[in-house]
C-alpha cells in the first residue's frame, strides 16, 4: 500500500489568522506612507524679510510646526507684486502638502491685467485657509509740512506730477493710492520697492513725498520718526486712535488685503485637513498673537471652504476695480 507523503492542513481557524495577521503586515508600509508630514514644509512668503508679513508668516509656521511635528521653513521670494510664489506654486510645485505659499491679493489682480495670465486663481491651487488682514496707511515724515490727510491732498493737487510715493511694489498699496487720486483729483508718481524696509528707508531719507504702506512703520510712528495721517482699514487701529480712515475722511477704499495660505491644485484633503487644522491652530498662539499685535494685524480667519468662496468673490471684485481705475492691460 503506497502512502501518500505526509501534507501539513492549518485548521481553517488558524489559516485564518494567519491570512489575517499577514494581510496587517502587509497594510502597516502603506498607513506608514499615508503620514503626513514626514518631513520639513516649505512655505513661499513673496515678500522681502523684515517686513509684517514675513515676521507673521515666520512666528505662525513656527507654531504650525510644532502643531505638525515637522518645521515649516520660510523661503522669501520678493518681486513682482507678491506673485511669484503663485507662480511656482501653479507652474512647478507638486500637490503633495509640503510646498504652501502665502496668498497677496496680486495673485487675483495680476490675472486681471493680461491676456495670457501665468495662473487662473479659480483653478491652480488649493485654499487652505485665511489668515489675518493688513493694517497700513500713508504716512510722512515726522518733519513734513502736512499735518493731515487733507494738507497732503490739497498740496499734491496743486502740484499735478511732482509728488511721489513708495509702495512695498506694484499690484499692493499703489491700488489704493490709485483709487485716492481719481477721487480726490491728484496726479502723482508711484515708486515700487521689494518690501517695506526700503520703502520706508527712501521715505526717512527724504527721496519721496509719503509712503503707502503696511504697518511695519509702527514702531517708526510710536517712536516719532513717522506721521501716519490716514489707514485704509475698516476700523481704527487699536495702537493709533487718532488715525482716521480713508472711509472717515470720505473715501470708499478698503485696502486691509486679508490673505491666507494655499497650495497648488489637486491637494488631497486629508492633507488639507492636516494643514488646516495645524494653522488654525497656530493662529491662537500667544508667541503669534504677539506678532499681530505688534503689527495691529487683525485676525480674518476662515476655514478651506470658506476662503475659496471668499477667493472667488475677490477675484471678481479685483477685475472689476483694476478695470475701474484704468490699469492697463498686457
Amino acid at each position: 500500500m503506497v502512502q501518500e507523503p505526509f501534507q501539513y492542513r492549518v485548521p481553517l481557524r488558524r489559516r485564518g489568522l494567519i491570512g489575517l495577521a499577514a494581510g496587517v503586515v502587509l497594510a502597516c508600509p502603506a498607513l506608514g506612507q499615508q503620514r503626513f508630514p514626514e518631513r520639513p514644509i516649505r512655505m513661499i512668503v513673496p515678500w522681502a524679510p523684515g517686513g509684517p508679513t514675513d515676521a507673521q508668516m515666520r512666528a505662525l509656521c513656527e507654531a504650525a510646526g510644532r502643531r505638525l511635528g515637522q518645521p515649516v521653513l520660510v523661503e522669501n521670494r520678493p518681486g513682482a507684486g507678491g506673485t511669484l510664489g503663485a507662480l511656482h506654486m501653479a507652474r512647478e510645485a507638486r500637490p503633495d502638502g509640503y510646498t504652501l505659499g502665502q496668498m497677496p491679493n496680486g495673485v487675483f489682480r495680476l490675472p486681471a491685467l493680461t491676456d495670457r495670465p501665468l495662473w487662473d486663481p479659480m483653478r491652480d491651487f488649493t485654499y487652505i485657509l485665511r489668515l489675518v488682514g493688513y493694517m497700513g496707511g500713508i504716512v510722512v515724515r515726522a518733519d513734513a509740512p502736512w499735518r493731515d490727510l487733507a494738507a497732503l491732498l490739497a498740496d499734491a493737487r496743486a502740484n499735478p506730477g511732482k509728488f511721489s510715493y513708495g509702495t512695498p511694489g506694484a499690484l499692493t498699496s499703489d491700488v489704493q493710492m490709485t483709487q485716492l487720486a481719481r477721487m480726490a483729483g491728484i496726479d502723482w508718481v508711484a515708486v515700487p520697492f521689494r518690501g517695506a524696509a526700503p520703502n520706508l528707508q527712501a521715505l526717512l531719507a527724504g527721496d519721496i513725498h509719503f509712503s503707502a504702506e503696511t504697518s511695519a512703520w509702527a514702531e517708526m510712528a510710536l517712536d516719532g520718526r513717522v506721521r501716519p495721517l490716514a489707514l485704509w482699514m475698516r476700523e481704527r487701529a487699536a495702537r493709533f486712535p487718532a488715525v482716521p480712515t480713508l472711509m472717515e475722511l470720505g473715501f470708499p477704499i478698503d485696502g486691509e488685503s486679508s490673505y491666507g495660505i494655499a497650495g497648488p491644485r489637486g491637494m488631497d484633503p486629508a492633507v488639507v485637513a492636516v494643514l488646516h487644522d495645524a494653522f488654525r491652530d497656530a493662529l491662537h498662539d500667544p508667541a503669534h498673537l504677539a506678532v499681530i499685535a505688534r503689527f495691529d494685524m487683525p485676525l480674518r480667519y476662515l476655514d478651506a471652504a470658506a476662503y475659496r468662496a471668499h477667493v472667488a468673490a475677490e477675484n471678481e471684485a479685483e477685475r472689476r476695480l483694476m478695470i475701474e481705475i484704468g490699469a492697463p492691460r498686457t
